[in-house]
């Protein structure tokens, strides 16, 4: 993943903590900022523009749309201040379409970010989310609440279970893992298949990576009676990981019912930033 265009999407709503991350990563990585500050409104009554729910309903669109004026210049004047190539994109939008715009946007970008405001706003987390996962070509960096963004990361950690996804993340994060120090290839409860992870799960991807020059390490870890995704987070903390790349998983319903809680919990309680490819 060669990072040249990165678009972060901001909530008009919010404080300028994610704005900072994203300035933050446009720094450390060079690349130009495409800057989506995003209003979000309900859709309209449909029992007419004369009563009092019109009424109200206009009202509320008039201060959200406000709100993005406001937050468009202040992010331009922040900008500038910052010294990075950028531009900013606005959009009123109406909830069901968010994610098809965030795919149209993520067609001319290297990576998604999404901020930790953004995660944190249960009303708008999983319209950005989905969009930037299932409606975008391109991996997502999702940043949780109140973390400060350490790039590039030192130490990182994959989340293996030898299926597609996984497999995609890691493509996508390549140059990700040759930047870092230390690159762990974790594995919860694997099973020693030919056909599922191998005789030796974990083997064929660290060789993979070693050949790229990448100082890697396989673990094992038991989930024991903990659940998948807080094995992973606990063996993340364990280890100092500064990232964690992971694949997502949705839109088959057997695989919704193994993985997808797993991947919506990482997203929902993750204390890492996950680099996430589908």
């Amino acid at each position: 993943m060669s990072c040249k265009t990165i678009l972060s999407v901001i909530a008009a709503r919010h404080d300028d903590k994610d704005l900072q991350t994203a300035i933050a990563l446009s720094d450390a990585t060079g690349a130009h900022l495409v800057l989506l500050v995003v209003a979000f409104g309900a859709m309209p009554p449909y029992s007419g523009y004369a009563d009092d729910a019109a009424s109200i309903w206009i009202n509320e669109r008039e201060r959200e749309t406000a709100a993005l004026n406001d937050k468009v210049a202040s992010a331009r004047t922040k900008l500038a201040s910052a010294g990075i190539s950028h531009e900013i994109q606005e959009f009123f939008c109406d909830f069901p379409w968010a994610s098809d715009l965030l795919g149209q946007r993520a067609l001319y970008a290297d990576i998604t970010l999404i901020g930790g405001d953004v995660v944190a706003d249960e009303d708008i987390r999983g319209f950005a989310i989905d969009g930037a996962l299932f409606h975008a070509p391109t991996p997502a960096l999702i940043v949780p609440k109140d973390f400060s963004l350490a790039w590039p990361p030192r130490t990182v950690m994959v989340a293996w279970d030898s299926s597609y996804e996984a497999g995609r993340a890691v493509h996508q994060a390549l140059d990700v893992l040759k930047s870092a120090a230390r690159v762990h290839i974790a594995m919860v409860d694997p099973v020693a298949l030919p056909g599922l992870q191998g005789e030796e799960p974990g083997a064929d991807i660290a060789a993979y990576l070693a050949r790229h020059g990448i100082d890697v390490s396989v673990d094992v870890i038991a989930s024991g009676t903990r659940s998948i995704d807080a094995a992973l987070q606990r063996h993340g903390t364990d280890i100092g990981a500064d990232l964690l790349v992971m694949g997502a998983y949705g839109h088959s319903r057997m695989r919704e019912r193994i993985f997808g809680g797993v991947t919506r919990a990482m997203l929902e309680h993750s204390n890492l930033p996950l680099l996430m490819g589908r």
